[in-house]
Protein backbone atom coordinates (compact mmCIF):
# COMPACT_ATOMS: atom_id res chain seq x y z
CA UNK A 1 0.00 0.00 0.00
CA UNK A 2 2.79 2.30 0.57
CA UNK A 3 4.46 1.34 -2.02
CA UNK A 4 1.56 2.46 -4.49
CA UNK A 5 1.26 5.61 -2.73
CA UNK A 6 5.02 6.65 -3.59
CA UNK A 7 4.48 5.34 -6.77
CA UNK A 8 0.91 7.69 -7.26
CA UNK A 9 2.84 10.74 -5.98
CA UNK A 10 5.96 9.99 -7.94
CA UNK A 11 3.97 9.57 -11.07
CA UNK A 12 2.68 13.68 -10.43
CA UNK A 13 6.32 14.71 -9.90
CA UNK A 14 7.56 13.27 -13.07
CA UNK A 15 5.33 14.97 -14.95
CA UNK A 16 6.68 18.44 -13.20
CA UNK A 17 10.40 17.22 -12.56
CA UNK A 18 11.82 19.88 -15.39
CA UNK A 19 10.68 22.83 -13.09
CA UNK A 20 12.62 21.98 -10.32
CA UNK A 21 15.93 23.25 -10.91
CA UNK A 22 14.78 26.30 -12.07
CA UNK A 23 13.60 27.18 -8.44
CA UNK A 24 16.71 26.18 -7.03
CA UNK A 25 18.42 28.38 -8.80
CA UNK A 26 15.90 31.36 -8.67
CA UNK A 27 15.34 30.61 -4.35
CA UNK A 28 19.44 30.11 -4.55
CA UNK A 29 19.68 33.48 -6.51
CA UNK A 30 18.15 35.10 -3.53
CA UNK A 31 19.99 33.24 -0.79
CA UNK A 32 23.40 34.40 -2.35
CA UNK A 33 21.83 38.02 -2.34
CA UNK A 34 21.50 37.51 1.47
CA UNK A 35 24.72 36.10 2.38
CA UNK A 36 26.69 37.76 0.36
CA UNK A 37 29.02 35.18 0.61
CA UNK A 38 30.67 31.56 -1.06
CA UNK A 39 30.29 29.99 2.09
CA UNK A 40 29.16 29.40 5.36
CA UNK A 41 32.47 29.61 7.56
CA UNK A 42 34.19 33.15 8.75
CA UNK A 43 37.21 32.04 6.64
CA UNK A 44 37.63 33.08 3.59
CA UNK A 45 40.13 30.17 2.84
CA UNK A 46 37.17 27.84 4.03
CA UNK A 47 35.05 29.44 2.11
CA UNK A 48 36.68 29.00 -1.29
CA UNK A 49 36.77 25.04 -0.03
CA UNK A 50 33.31 25.04 0.44
CA UNK A 51 32.86 26.87 -3.16
CA UNK A 52 34.97 24.46 -4.70
CA UNK A 53 33.22 21.07 -3.32
CA UNK A 54 29.77 22.51 -4.20
CA UNK A 55 31.05 23.04 -7.72
CA UNK A 56 32.58 19.23 -7.76
CA UNK A 57 29.18 17.61 -6.67
CA UNK A 58 27.03 19.57 -8.96
CA UNK A 59 29.69 18.68 -11.73
CA UNK A 60 29.76 15.16 -10.58
CA UNK A 61 25.64 15.01 -10.98
CA UNK A 62 26.12 16.68 -14.25
CA UNK A 63 28.53 14.21 -16.06
CA UNK A 64 27.06 10.80 -14.26
CA UNK A 65 23.57 11.86 -16.45
CA UNK A 66 25.89 12.60 -19.60
CA UNK A 67 27.41 9.39 -18.87
CA UNK A 68 24.02 7.49 -18.58
CA UNK A 69 21.97 8.96 -21.03
CA UNK A 70 25.06 8.84 -23.82
CA UNK A 71 25.31 5.25 -23.04
CA UNK A 72 21.62 4.42 -22.49
CA UNK A 73 19.43 1.86 -24.67
CA UNK A 74 17.36 4.02 -27.64
CA UNK A 75 13.74 4.75 -26.28
CA UNK A 76 14.87 4.79 -22.46
CA UNK A 77 15.93 7.18 -19.79
CA UNK A 78 14.15 10.48 -22.16
CA UNK A 79 13.70 13.61 -20.30
CA UNK A 80 10.68 15.31 -22.28
CA UNK A 81 8.83 12.19 -21.73
CA UNK A 82 4.99 12.19 -20.07
CA UNK A 83 5.25 8.86 -18.79
CA UNK A 84 7.49 6.46 -17.99
CA UNK A 85 8.81 4.75 -21.24
CA UNK A 86 11.60 1.21 -21.47
CA UNK A 87 12.25 -0.16 -24.90
CA UNK A 88 14.51 -2.47 -23.48
CA UNK A 89 16.05 -2.73 -19.38
CA UNK A 90 18.69 -0.64 -18.75
CA UNK A 91 21.04 -2.90 -16.49
CA UNK A 92 24.74 -1.84 -18.08
CA UNK A 93 27.05 0.89 -17.49
CA UNK A 94 25.54 3.32 -14.49
CA UNK A 95 22.88 1.30 -14.23
CA UNK A 96 25.42 -1.76 -13.36
CA UNK A 97 25.98 -0.35 -9.93
CA UNK A 98 22.78 1.81 -8.95
CA UNK A 99 19.21 1.12 -10.27
CA UNK A 100 18.29 5.01 -10.89
CA UNK A 101 21.76 7.04 -11.79
CA UNK A 102 19.87 9.57 -13.75
CA UNK A 103 18.09 10.25 -10.01
CA UNK A 104 21.53 9.90 -8.03
CA UNK A 105 22.94 12.40 -10.74
CA UNK A 106 19.98 15.04 -10.21
CA UNK A 107 20.24 14.40 -6.48
CA UNK A 108 23.75 15.04 -6.67
CA UNK A 109 23.90 18.45 -9.43
CA UNK A 110 20.89 20.04 -7.42
CA UNK A 111 22.49 19.61 -3.61
CA UNK A 112 25.64 21.19 -5.06
CA UNK A 113 23.69 23.93 -7.22
CA UNK A 114 22.10 25.07 -3.82
CA UNK A 115 25.45 25.04 -1.65
CA UNK A 116 26.99 27.12 -4.41
CA UNK A 117 23.96 30.25 -2.66
CA UNK A 118 26.67 30.12 0.09
CA UNK A 119 24.65 28.56 2.73
CA UNK A 120 24.84 24.86 4.21
CA UNK A 121 21.21 24.83 5.25
CA UNK A 122 19.93 25.43 1.56
CA UNK A 123 21.94 23.08 0.64
CA UNK A 124 21.11 20.39 3.35
CA UNK A 125 17.41 21.18 2.84
CA UNK A 126 17.81 20.98 -1.07
CA UNK A 127 19.79 17.59 -0.56
CA UNK A 128 16.69 16.20 1.66
CA UNK A 129 13.43 16.85 -0.52
CA UNK A 130 15.90 16.06 -3.73
CA UNK A 131 15.84 12.50 -1.89
CA UNK A 132 12.08 12.32 -1.35
CA UNK A 133 11.09 13.49 -4.52
CA UNK A 134 13.18 11.50 -6.68
CA UNK A 135 12.73 8.77 -4.31
CA UNK A 136 8.96 8.82 -5.44
CA UNK A 137 9.68 8.91 -9.17
CA UNK A 138 12.06 6.43 -9.20
CA UNK A 139 9.32 4.00 -7.15
CA UNK A 140 7.23 5.05 -10.10
CA UNK A 141 9.69 4.03 -12.66
CA UNK A 142 10.33 1.16 -11.00
CA UNK A 143 6.22 -0.07 -10.80
CA UNK A 144 6.77 0.39 -14.66
CA UNK A 145 9.66 -1.54 -15.54
CA UNK A 146 8.37 -4.49 -13.11
CA UNK A 147 5.20 -4.58 -14.73
CA UNK A 148 7.37 -4.29 -18.41
CA UNK A 149 10.16 -6.92 -17.94
CA UNK A 150 8.96 -9.17 -14.67
CA UNK A 151 11.99 -11.65 -13.52
CA UNK A 152 14.29 -9.37 -15.68
CA UNK A 153 13.68 -6.38 -13.53
CA UNK A 154 13.56 -8.74 -10.09
CA UNK A 155 16.55 -9.95 -11.02
CA UNK A 156 18.44 -7.19 -11.17
CA UNK A 157 17.14 -5.06 -8.19
CA UNK A 158 18.06 -8.27 -6.19
CA UNK A 159 21.92 -7.52 -6.73
CA UNK A 160 21.90 -3.95 -7.75
CA UNK A 161 21.36 -1.00 -5.43
CA UNK A 162 18.32 1.96 -5.27
CA UNK A 163 19.82 5.17 -5.01
CA UNK A 164 23.22 4.57 -3.07
CA UNK A 165 25.76 2.91 -5.69
CA UNK A 166 27.64 -0.16 -5.06
CA UNK A 167 31.64 -0.40 -5.32
CA UNK A 168 31.52 -3.63 -7.74
CA UNK A 169 30.23 -5.30 -10.42
CA UNK A 170 30.80 -2.49 -13.08
CA UNK A 171 29.50 -4.35 -16.59
CA UNK A 172 30.37 -2.29 -19.85
CA UNK A 173 27.97 -0.68 -21.40
CA UNK A 174 25.99 -2.56 -24.18
CA UNK A 175 25.44 0.52 -26.07
CA UNK A 176 28.10 3.04 -27.03
CA UNK A 177 28.65 6.17 -26.36
CA UNK A 178 26.47 8.79 -28.42
CA UNK A 179 27.16 12.01 -27.92
CA UNK A 180 24.30 13.55 -30.01
CA UNK A 181 22.43 12.07 -27.67
CA UNK A 182 24.01 12.93 -24.77
CA UNK A 183 24.14 16.55 -25.80
CA UNK A 184 20.72 16.68 -26.78
CA UNK A 185 19.13 15.43 -23.27
CA UNK A 186 21.90 17.02 -20.99
CA UNK A 187 22.58 20.93 -22.94
CA UNK A 188 19.88 22.41 -21.29
CA UNK A 189 21.18 21.03 -17.44
CA UNK A 190 25.02 22.18 -18.34
CA UNK A 191 23.36 25.11 -18.89
CA UNK A 192 21.91 25.55 -15.77
CA UNK A 193 24.80 24.81 -14.04
CA UNK A 194 26.50 28.03 -15.87
CA UNK A 195 23.40 30.17 -15.02
CA UNK A 196 23.47 29.31 -11.39
CA UNK A 197 26.98 29.72 -11.16
CA UNK A 198 26.82 33.19 -12.61
CA UNK A 199 23.69 34.43 -11.03
CA UNK A 200 24.81 33.71 -7.59
CA UNK A 201 27.90 35.28 -8.04
CA UNK A 202 26.34 38.15 -9.78
CA UNK A 203 23.81 38.34 -6.50
CA UNK A 204 26.43 38.27 -3.85
CA UNK A 205 28.26 41.13 -5.84
CA UNK A 206 24.66 43.22 -5.25
CA UNK A 207 23.90 42.79 -9.25
CA UNK A 208 26.71 44.46 -10.13
CA UNK A 209 28.18 42.92 -13.54
CA UNK A 210 32.03 43.89 -12.71
CA UNK A 211 33.77 40.23 -13.16
CA UNK A 212 33.38 40.97 -16.84
CA UNK A 213 35.72 37.72 -18.22
CA UNK A 214 33.46 35.26 -16.56
CA UNK A 215 30.58 36.74 -18.17
CA UNK A 216 31.71 36.59 -21.68
CA UNK A 217 32.49 32.95 -21.14
CA UNK A 218 28.78 32.53 -19.69
CA UNK A 219 27.65 34.27 -22.85
CA UNK A 220 29.71 32.31 -25.34
CA UNK A 221 28.29 29.19 -23.36
CA UNK A 222 25.03 30.95 -24.02
CA UNK A 223 25.10 31.19 -27.57
CA UNK A 224 26.01 27.61 -28.04
CA UNK A 225 23.40 26.10 -25.90
CA UNK A 226 21.31 28.03 -28.31
CA UNK A 227 23.11 26.75 -31.32
CA UNK A 228 21.91 23.16 -30.21
CA UNK A 229 18.26 24.09 -29.69
CA UNK A 230 17.95 25.90 -33.32
CA UNK A 231 19.86 22.58 -34.32
CA UNK A 232 17.26 20.48 -32.66
CA UNK A 233 14.39 22.49 -33.86
CA UNK A 234 15.27 23.04 -37.93
CA UNK A 235 18.62 20.88 -38.19
CA UNK A 236 18.52 17.61 -39.55
CA UNK A 237 21.71 16.02 -37.53
CA UNK A 238 19.27 15.72 -34.04
CA UNK A 239 16.45 13.25 -36.45
CA UNK A 240 15.93 10.07 -35.08
CA UNK A 241 17.57 10.67 -31.79
CA UNK A 242 15.22 9.45 -29.05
Amino acid sequence: MYQEELARSGEALFRKRGKFLKWIIVIGAVVAYVTKTLGPFSSSTANRVWFALALAIAVAGAVLRMVTSGHAAPGTSGSSKQGAVAAELNTTGPYSVVRNPLYLGRILNFTGIAMLSGSWVYGALVFLVSVLVYERIAVYEEQFLREEFGEAHARWAREVPFLMPRLYGWVKPKHPFWPRRCLMRENKKVMLLATAVVAFDLARRGFDPDFLVGYAAYGGLLVAWWTVRLMRSHGRIFENVA
